[in-house]
């Protein structure tokens, strides 16, 4: 599988990242040995890269990846606001990751430059680790055009993880050319670009060999982070990204796949949730939470923060 540099940070990524959010606790929640078997299986086809979160609950798949293979590059992301949210989230990515050297650290679904100004602290405590030698590169991931545009005057902000795909599902303030755009802007100032949702959280799974020919035919998008969770969905993307023709048998499998955000009966309609969700997917009736399936992009970021514990990505 071909190999790029991501941008200007020196960092040399597959062109396909494991997104490993699908596999956790939020989604699919695969045993660990059943995980670590995923990503045996992609290292094997040439995948270097691996992306996980605070939130997703995935350190312990990623600290088993780096027995398997040692010099994989990791990229997480946190939720930190100022010096000591962004101390707590480095050590517990240092602790379940299991190694003190991050290769590339976001702050988490940023905004716009409100968003980046209000988390300064926690970007100049992210920005000494990285003087230090602790961090390769930091960045920020984004469902946002102008969090995109607002990076642009950052030169500290070397990675950008914005939601991009085919039919523009889960940007949360414009089209797929506009936020095409501004990806354009960051790549050509030399920022990495790392995309996220190309299949739009599920939506585009019917639709997958076109929205795969789309990302993959962008110039200013280095590297694309795709969740898996079965051998026949490693084996499918590594084939389409190292440029072959996927088994029919492992396109077969992965063909109707569907996705679903299960809201369970005891919710209790508190609209935490409500608040979590960047697509407007959530909403309350009758007091329980109801979601919208043609907006929801299945990230499960709603079901990480339900004090209730009754939503899940199935």
């Amino acid at each position: 599988m071909e190999k790029i540099k991501l941008g200007n940070t020196g960092i040399e990524v597959s062109r396909l990242c494991f997104g490993t959010l699908t596999m956790g606790p939020l989604q699919r929640n695969l045993p660990l040995n059943e995980g670590a078997a995923l990503l045996e299986r992609a290292f094997s086809l040439g995948v270097n890269f691996l992306d996980t979160a605070e939130i997703y609950g995935t350190y312990p798949y990623v600290n088993k990846a780096l027995t398997i293979k040692r010099d994989v590059v990791v990229c997480t992301k946190s939720y930190a606001y100022d010096a000591a949210t962004a101390e707590e989230s480095w050590r517990k990515a240092v602790k379940g990751i299991g190694r003190e050297f991050i290769d590339i650290f976001l702050l988490h679904e940023q905004e716009s430059e409100h968003t980046l100004r209000g988390h300064r602290e926690a970007i100049e405590f992210y920005l000494k680790k990285q003087r230090q030698g602790y961090i390769g590169a930091f960045g920020v991931s984004t469902h946002f055009i102008r969090c995109v545009q607002a990076s642009l005057k950052y030169p500290e902000i070397q990675v950008i993880f914005p939601l991009i795909n085919l039919s523009g599902v889960g940007i949360a303030d414009g089209t797929t050319d506009q936020m095409l755009g501004a990806i354009k802007s960051a790549s050509d100032l030399g920022k990495g670009i790392i995309a996220m949702k190309p299949l739009g959280g599920g939506h585009l799974i019917g639709r997958r060999e076109h929205a795969l020919k789309f990302i993959l035919g962008l110039d200013c998008v280095h590297t694309i982070a795709i969740g898996m969770q079965s051998i026949a969905e490693v084996n499918y993307n590594c084939a389409v990204f190292s440029g072959r023709l996927p088994d029919e048998s492992d396109a077969g499998l992965i063909r109707n796949q569907k996705r679903e955000l299960l809201i369970q009966s005891w919710c209790e309609g508190c609209g935490t949730c409500v608040s979590v969700c960047k697509s407007g997917a959530i909403g309350l009736e009758n007091g329980k939470a109801k979601v919208d399936p043609d907006k929801c992009v299945f990230c499960g970021y709603c079901a990480g923060r339900c004090p209730q514990f009754c939503i899940k990505v199935i």
